[in-house]
């Protein structure tokens, strides 16, 4: 073997002139053997006197020539060692590690051309790195190998053939429920990124909604047990089952499981086989204002022309409930006009210390007697508190529900009330609608405030219900109320801004709202039903509308409806003559002659 030290460049000089001495050699050797045989080889004489022959020896030695030329280009090439991967190019191996794709599915660039056909035409005086390889899919990982220390073969690197770069899996896999990550983000970021919300994460129900409660009825052949049964298919919790007489019903109301919406919740039981109705649990909101200061005087007497018609009727004997917040029983101005109270929030006595501003006015405003003047002092009062006010726990976080609305208007009907006064507010419910309905079947007239969400708002209920009586508010000089709610569901105005009323303790303020408007006509009706029992309610709409004073745009409108309530020309719309003469003088000298209220006896009006 060879000696191999001086590097492939020395070891290719080495083998050509090897070859040329060879061919040296055997282009000597034609011409030493010739030379031993020239004598015999010689030509004889030849014709002509010529020596012949000879001919021999130089095509001996033209051939000795053509023989070492032969040798030394194939000499070489028998002699010489096959040549070995490194010894035919010089290789181009970088000074450090390169690294190599170590796994065939990762992306990688486009395919280089082969090392061989780089090598031959450039030179690169500096290692040449490998081009960067392509962000990685967001479920892999990417590994890195080190080249060996010492050079490969020569042949080309191999390089596994890889699909070309597929965009990232969690972009393309729309339904998946893991959130889309940024195709560049490391596999850790995609594992460590939080999951979307869930569904049983509390979300919030939209306004007028008491949180995560809904309110059931169930078909009349569902079984026995089918409430409980129902509380577990669809995840809830039981809270009480309670039947009603109005409308003939048994009304489960069930606690929402696992934070669930609402919404969700009522589609599940909609699609339930044993279910009849299911709705949310509505909050209602009592509507009223507060007012600065004490007034000296009740327009609102004038307004409505109360000295007047109360010659012709008082609301005597008439049961009007007023479906409120607790009332000040004691007041007096209300000695005496209270024939019964009940709590709805408790199903039972009304608990002492309950009394309230807000519905102490409204009762008031109602059929006050004694010092504060009212459309029907001789009316029969039945105070129920459906609704907690500040300082007083609040059940279900909200100050009134369905449940306690449906629960004041069966016990309304229960006590005989021909009229019911719900000066509150809130969403439409189904559920009321049909206990409403039932009612005004029967003959009870329902009167309620408009609202005070302004004039853009969507119309509130029970106002907006066809059932109810809506009633708007105006103030001292018959300008609407400038927070009352608009539109065409709107019977009739009165006055409801700085309205004298009384409040708890004994004393009097001012109130303002459509709250302070309704009772008002809510006592106005009970006039008419004591000078007509038979009136139905719709009879009673037409004469309100009928005996109103317009206001506004001539004719109905949905800021005032029919205009202003007129007590003495409502009576006269269902065919009572006017008063005989003077009469209306001397109550309208009693009314003024009542005692005012001081400052000293009136404490701050809480805000209701």
């Amino acid at each position: 073997m060879p000696v191999r030290s001086g590097g492939p460049r020395r070891r290719r000089m080495g083998a050509p002139i090897r070859g040329a001495c060879v061919g040296a050699v055997l282009a000597l050797m034609p011409s030493a053997v010739l030379s031993q045989t020239r004598g015999g080889f010689e030509g004889g004489p030849m014709p002509g006197g010529g020596r012949g022959g000879g001919g021999l020896g130089g095509a001996g030695f033209g051939i000795g020539i053509g023989a070492g030329i032969i040798g030394g280009v194939i000499a070489p090439m028998l002699r010489a060692p096959r040549p070995e991967a490194d010894d035919a190019v010089e290789p181009q191996w970088p000074r450090r590690p390169a690294p190599t794709v170590a796994r065939p599915d990762e992306a990688i660039p486009a395919r280089p051309r082969p090392a061989r056909e780089k090598a031959a035409v450039h030179a690169p005086s500096r290692p040449v790195r490998p081009p960067l390889a392509e962000a990685p899919r967001p479920d892999s990982r990417r590994t890195v190998k080190a080249a060996p220390a010492t050079p490969p073969p020569l042949s080309p690197p191999r390089i596994e053939r890889a699909e070309p770069a597929r965009p990232p899996q969690p972009a393309r896999k729309v339904t998946s429920p893991r959130p889309v990550l940024p195709p560049a983000a490391p596999p850790s970021t995609a594992r460590g990124a939080p999951p979307p919300v869930p569904a049983a994460r509390p979300v919030a129900d939209e306004p007028g909604l008491v949180p995560g409660e809904v309110l059931v009825t169930l078909r009349l052949s569902a079984p026995r047990d089918a409430a409980s049964g129902l509380a577990r298919r669809a995840g809830l919790r039981l809270l009480a089952s309670e039947g009603f007489t109005l409308v003939p019903v048994t009304l489960h109301r069930y606690a929402i499981r696992s934070g669930r919406s609402v919404a969700s919740v009522l589609r599940t039981l909609e699609a339930d086989p044993q279910v009849a109705t299911a709705q949310p649990n509505h909050a209602y909101a009592l509507v009223g204002g507060g007012a600065p200061a004490l007034a000296g005087a009740q327009y609102a007497v004038g307004k409505l022309r109360l000295a007047e018609a109360q010659e012709t009727a008082t609301g005597r004997g008439i049961p009007v409930a007023v479906i409120d917040s607790g009332v000040d029983a004691a007041h007096p101005a209300l000695a005496g006009a209270l024939e019964r109270s009940w709590d709805a929030i408790a199903k039972g006595a009304v608990p002492p210390g309950s009394a309230h501003a807000h519905g102490t006015a409204v009762a008031g405003l109602v059929g006050a007697r004694g010092p504060l003047a009212s459309p029907a002092p001789e009316a029969r009062l039945l105070a129920i508190r459906a609704f907690t006010g500040p300082g007083e726990a609040r059940p279900s976080g909200a100050q009134g529900t369905t449940v306690h609305v449906l629960r004041a208007v069966d016990w309304a009907a229960q006590a005989g009330a021909r009229v019911v006064n719900m000066s509150f507010a809130g969403p439409a419910d189904a559920l009321l609608a049909r206990f409403l309905a039932a009612g005004s079947a029967r003959g009870t007239v329902y009167v309620a405030a408009g609202g005070n969400a302004g004039a853009e708002a969507p119309p509130l209920y029970p106002a907006a219900d066809p059932s109810v009586i809506a009633v708007t508010a105006t103030d001292a000089e018959d300008r609407l109320y400038r927070q009352a709610n608009r539109g065409g569901h709107l019977c009739v105005a009165a006055p409801g801004a700085d309205v004298l009323a009384a409040a708890p303790g004994g004393g009097y303020g001012l109130l303002s709202g459509t709250s302070m408007a309704a009772p008002a006509v809510a006592g106005i009706v009970a006039m008419l039903l004591q000078a007509d029992p038979a009136l139905t309610p719709a009879q009673v709409r037409d004469a309100l509308m009928r005996g109103a004073r317009d206001l506004g745009p001539p004719g109905p409108d949905p800021e005032y409806g029919a205009g202003l309530a007129d007590a003495r020309a409502t009576l006269q719309a269902i065919g009572l003559p006017p008063p005989a003469a003077g009469t209306a003088e001397a109550t309208a000298r009693a009314v003024v002659a009542a005692p005012e209220p001081t400052a000293a006896e009136t404490p701050p009006t809480p805000r209701p």
